[in-house]
């Protein structure tokens, strides 16, 4: 855990290069989703769902790694 520490969710679609639209997601990547042919999805919480249903390529049964921990909310 903790290899991706710095990555930012590339959630819901996962758009790679010049198709990254959709990916504005701000948030620290905590999941990595496998996908057939292309680079493992990493997706915050927020995100895991509608990855799994919307990213092209996602294997089914979804393969789904903890990459790190989500952060705390503010106290």
């Amino acid at each position: 855990m903790g290899v991706h520490r710095s990555a930012l969710c590339r959630g819901p679609y996962g758009g790679e290069g010049h198709r990254a639209g959709g990916t504005d997601c701000s948030d620290p990547a905590v999941f990595e989703v496998a996908r057939h042919n292309r680079q493992p999805l990493l997706v915050c919480p927020v995100h895991l769902g509608p990855s799994l249903l919307l990213a092209a390529g996602v294997l089914w049964p979804p393969e789904i790694r903890l990459i790190a921990r989500a952060p705390r909310p503010p106290a």
